[in-house]
């Protein structure tokens, strides 16, 4: 027998223990108020979604190949093809100089399998289907947000091993170099946001297809395969503050790669501008994504 002291009754041991088990239960949604109830059905919608993501990434091996090889065609053709004959100067490796801008150059286009995955959604009325369900509005964009982070860390991953296998290596420390595939995620982050947005935007597949042409000059007018520097001045002043070239810079130098420059203030800031341009991306983009998804065929 046991006694409470704040209420002076007598009870078994075995009751103060089921009374102990109740109180340390976490509390179900229903009993957490509006705006904890909202967070909690905002996550795990949002894992719904992403789980539904993955499970069809894994039911499609020919998108899996295409990610996959991607990255590999894309290291024979710029590195080796193309870098036989480039010269960056200060008698810089362009293997070395090429390799973080390639990381930079596939975080960037993977925007658009994000806006292309929005518009077949969309067209097939998938979409449509989510928004009539009792689910969080942000649901549907923040779980393909977070898929799409994943398949990133895939694609990382893929090509990180391809270019330790042709020579590429990362003199910066191992600190260094996972903050490196930090900012590289980050990057990826951001711009997935725009995809989502142009994704919503769009009509049709179609339609999607020509967004390549957005997608091409932003990934190339950058320092990702040359400097600026040796860029016709004009040309070379709109690469430099392309968040690309923020990011590629940045992981160079945390890599401890070569890095030519031409003595700008965004060049020597850029890793600081590696996490302003992600953040200021996010803010404009996410919203409107929130937004377009929460209006459509309004």
């Amino acid at each position: 027998m046991s006694t409470d002291a704040t209420t002076g009754t007598v009870g078994t041991k075995e009751e103060g223990a089921v009374k102990g088990a109740v109180a340390a239960t976490p509390p179900s949604p229903d009993e957490l108020d509006g705006r904890e109830r909202r967070l909690y059905w905002a996550v795990a919608d949002c894992w719904t979604i992403v789980r539904r993501d993955l499970t069809h990434l894994a039911k499609q091996p020919s998108l899996i190949a295409w990610q996959l090889g991607f990255p590999i065609v894309s290291v024979l053709l710029f590195v080796f093809v193309f870098g036989s004959a480039m010269d960056v100067g200060e008698g810089v490796d362009y293997k070395d100089f090429a390799m973080p801008g390639m990381f930079a150059m596939t975080m960037a286009f993977g925007f658009m399998n994000t806006a292309m995955a929005v518009v077949i959604d969309k067209e097939r009325g998938v979409t449509d289907r989510f928004r009539s369900m009792p689910m969080a509005s942000s649901a549907v964009v923040t779980g393909r947000g977070v898929s799409d982070v994943l398949h990133a860390a895939l694609d990382l991953l893929v090509l990180a091993s391809i270019a330790l296998v042709v020579g590429w290596r990362s003199d910066g420390g191992l600190i260094a170099t996972l903050y490196a595939f930090v900012l590289l995620l980050l990057l990826r982050f951001s711009l997935i946001w725009i995809g989502v947005w142009l994704g919503l935007i769009t009509p049709n597949q179609e339609a999607a297809g020509n967004l390549f042409a957005v997608a091409f000059p932003f990934g190339m007018i950058s320092s990702v395969f040359t400097p600026p520097s040796v860029m016709p001045e004009w040309l070379g002043a709109i690469a430099m503050w392309n968040p690309v070239s923020a990011t590629a810079n940045a992981i160079r130098e945390l890599y401890g790669n070569p890095l030519p420059t031409g003595g700008s203030w965004i060049e020597e800031n850029s890793a600081l501008m590696a996490v302003v341009w992600p953040l200021v991306i996010t803010a404009i983009f996410l919203p409107l994504a929130v937004r377009k998804f929460q209006h459509l065929s309004r």
